[in-house]
């Protein structure tokens, strides 16, 4: 089940997700000593987790993994997810528990990974959705809704290395990598509670695709419709279509 926030702006936005998400993440430690959160790393969230950081949360009982990173930048590069996500939020937030992707190596990266997440389970995943309604770096291409791994090496669409000129990240479609390493869509689906925010007019036909259109892994983030309740954040141009 999706729920629909449509929000004035991408400020909006980015408040209202986070203070929910705050909110959840409040509950959720009253009930365990630790809450295991997966973000995504895209212009698309720098709205909400300006937000977050500042709310008032025990960050120091709070573990943060990244969903997906490019493989073939020079380490330390200031243009990978994890980079973003430093930058962004742990940063700011010294108790808290970051994890992230080593790109450097590969498939044994992937099962050092999965094992990661097997230790620790997601509680909460905040997301977003690809112009080609990808989650993560699950591209229609190599989309699986039953994949049988936890974190993959997969080949970037060239719809998503687009995706990446377009949101400033790459100047030209030559500097953006080939490949990367996503954990896998029942994964990112599996946790308990699931936020995407999604502003922008590029995002409107996605949307729309993905409330309303038929499930199946040519659109990727149609899997939200059954997948528990999500709680999705649009601002006025991405809700455009609807």
């Amino acid at each position: 089940m999706i729920c629909v926030h449509i929000c004035e702006s991408r400020e909006n936005l980015g408040f209202v997700a986070a203070r929910m998400v705050a909110a959840r993440i409040k509950d959720l430690l009253y009930e365990k000593d630790f809450v295991n959160i997966m973000f995504a790393a895209a212009p698309s969230q720098n709205e909400f987790l300006a937000r977050l950081k500042s709310e008032p949360v025990d960050w120091s009982r709070v573990r943060a993994f990244h969903m997906d990173e490019y493989i073939g930048l020079p380490k330390d590069s200031e243009k990978s997810f994890a980079s973003y996500l430093k930058t962004r939020l742990s940063n700011y937030l010294p108790a808290l528990k970051t994890f992230y992707i080593d790109d450097q190596n590969g498939n044994s990266e992937c099962s050092r990974y999965g094992e990661l997440l097997d230790e620790f389970p997601t509680d909460i995943t905040c997301m977003g959705i690809g112009e080609n309604n990808h989650l993560a770096f699950n591209d229609p291409p190599v989309a699986n809704f039953d994949d049988p791994e936890k974190v993959k090496v997969v080949d970037l669409d060239i719809a998503c290395r687009q995706q990446q000129i377009n949101d400033g990240c790459f100047q030209s479609i030559d500097q953006v990598p080939k490949q990367a390493i996503t954990v896998t869509i029942p994964l990112l689906t599996s946790s308990s509670f699931i936020f995407c925010m999604v502003p922008g007019q590029r995002k409107a036909k996605a949307v729309f695709e993905t409330i309303y259109g038929h499930v199946s892994e040519a659109y990727p983030s149609t899997i939200l419709q059954k997948t528990g309740r999500v709680e999705l954040f649009l601002d006025k141009e991405s809700s455009s279509l609807l």
